[in-house]
Formats: structure tokens, sequence, C-alpha cells
């Protein structure tokens, strides 16, 4: 039998992670077609409400159910509004592994929302789903994602060299790929023991690679 993780709400002192629903159609299309979203995921550009669409009624759905991993929306608790999301895939039950990305609102970064939400997402998952390791991938050159990393307790373990396909613009305005490396993460139930409740950062995006 397939393992899966339950439809589940995880709270904070200022957000809500919940499942994707038909209200975030609209912010999410307006999140993923921010600049730096697009050059440091593999989200389709540009994003169409369609593809949203998509995400929360096919997409997240089939992931969950299939045991492949969770997507999360990060609301603010106060204004119910999408701040950003939280996905867990390539989730490995036997080892009780998973890997985390998040994306953080361009109007929302700068609150320590990326942090807060990831540390919130690993406490869950270590204290009421008992797994063992959590993994991230950050670009080499995303600084704001590697600060979350940091600051949610995570060990660099290495270097995944020419592993992860970037964008940027070109004169004309369209996206190019642009290849560089990888700095793996990881993060053990150990590891939390020293992070305190409260963080601040610039904001964040992993690597969304197979999110389609």
């Amino acid at each position: 039998m397939t393992s899966t993780f339950p439809d589940i709400s995880i709270s904070t002192e200022r957000l809500v992670l919940r499942a994707l629903d038909e209200d975030d159609v609209a912010p999410l299309a307006e999140m993923m077609n921010d600049e730096m979203v697009a050059a440091w995921t593999s989200i389709p550009q540009p994003f169409s409400e369609d593809g949203a669409r998509h995400w929360i009624t096919d997409y997240a759905p089939t992931e969950r159910a299939e045991g492949r991993g969770l997507d999360l929306a990060v609301t603010e608790f106060l204004t119910q509004r999408l701040v950003g999301v939280i996905q867990l895939g390539k989730t490995n039950w036997r080892v009780r592994s998973t890997e985390l990305s998040y994306i953080i609102a361009p109007w929302a970064r700068g609150e320590g929302y990326a942090s807060e939400a990831a540390l919130a997402t690993a406490r869950w998952l270590f204290g009421d789903q008992k797994f063992e390791r959590l993994e991230l991938r950050t670009a080499a050159d995303n600084t704001a994602s590697q600060q979350v990393a940091q600051k949610i307790g995570c060990i660099s373990e290495g270097v995944l060299r020419n592993a992860c396909i970037a964008r940027t613009r070109t004169e004309d305005g369209t996206w190019v790929d642009l290849r560089t490396d990888f700095i793996v993460w990881s993060l053990l139930p150990e590891d939390l023991e020293d992070v305190g409740e409260h963080h601040a950062d610039a904001g964040g995006y992993t690597s969304y690679n197979d999110w389609n």
C-alpha cells in the first residue's frame, strides 16, 4: 500500500499552511510570474491562471494521493492572503525522507515567512509523521534560499556540480536556461534542538524541478 501524507493544516504564530484551493488561483499565478521565481525555478513562463488551476485541482492532489509529496499554501493568519507555497516531493517512505521546496510571494518577502513555514513543516514531519531526514537543494547563487536553509538548522552536505538549471533574461526579454550547481542541505530531528522560534529572512525560492 502506498503511504501518503494526510490532508492537514499547520499553524504558526503568523501563518497557516493548508491545502491549495480555488481561491488561490489568481494569487498563485501572480506569484509564479515574479522575476525571481522565474529565475530560480522551473515554473513555466509566463504562468497562466489555467496553469495555477491545474496545479491546485490535478497536480497537487495526485502527488499526495500517489505518495510522492505534499503541496501547501502558505497564508497569513490574520489576512488569510496567500504569501507562499511549501512543497514536499521525492518522498521515500521506507527511509522516511522527503525534499522540501519553498516559494515566497514578492509582496511578502522580508517578513521571515520562508523560514517560519519551512521550520513548521519540518517540526510536523519529524514529530507527527516520524520522518528522519529532510533535504533541500538550492542553486549555487541563490543566497536568499541558502539563508533560509541555514536559519532552520540545515547542514550543507556538498555540491552537485552542474546539476541545476536556472534561468536568465536576454536583452530581448526572453528567458534562457543557465546551468549551475546545486548545494545540498539536510535537516535531521536532532538539528532542530537549538533552532529558535523566531527568524528573519529576505525571501526564499528553492528549485521546483518536477512540479509538472
